[in-house]
């Protein structure tokens, strides 16, 4: 198969993870993933999205966060880029911390590494790219 690319631009706005359900349905559909497969691909692109617009952004609706997908036979690469100042992923606190169970944030990119094969994060010129890698059997 041939490789196939996806790509969506949204503003930072928390109501636009609406719009990113709907592409990633369609992509999934198109591509007839396993629907643990896409369940696991709604909460890590949810989850990188969210830090991309909260933490990246700063909720600021006039940057936007860029979406793309790269689809070839053996995995579905999601880069998900923001235009924020970056940060460094080795300073996350582990969710699993007993001081940390009880926080109502934090767990995102503890979720994205449960869900898929590979993260990475890479400090751009012009904001943060969160890389995530499924494989898709």
């Amino acid at each position: 198969m041939e490789q196939k690319t996806y790509h969506l631009e949204i503003e930072s706005d928390s109501r636009n993870l609406i719009t990113v359900e709907e592409f990633i349905n369609y992509f999934a559909v198109e591509l007839n993933l396993k629907e643990e497969k896409i369940n696991g691909l709604l909460i890590s692109i949810t989850e990188a999205i969210t830090n991309a617009i909260k933490h990246g952004n700063k909720s600021d609706k006039n940057k936007l966060v860029f979406i793309d997908v790269i689809y070839d036979d053996e995995f579905i690469t999601i880069k998900v880029k923001d235009q924020g100042e970056g940060f460094n992923p080795n300073i996350i606190p582990d969710p699993t911390h007993p001081d940390n169970l009880l926080k109502d944030s934090g767990r995102g990119v503890y979720l994205m590494k449960i869900y898929m094969d590979e993260i990475k994060f890479n400090k751009t010129d012009n904001g943060m790219e969160t890389i995530l890698k499924m494989k898709i059997n």
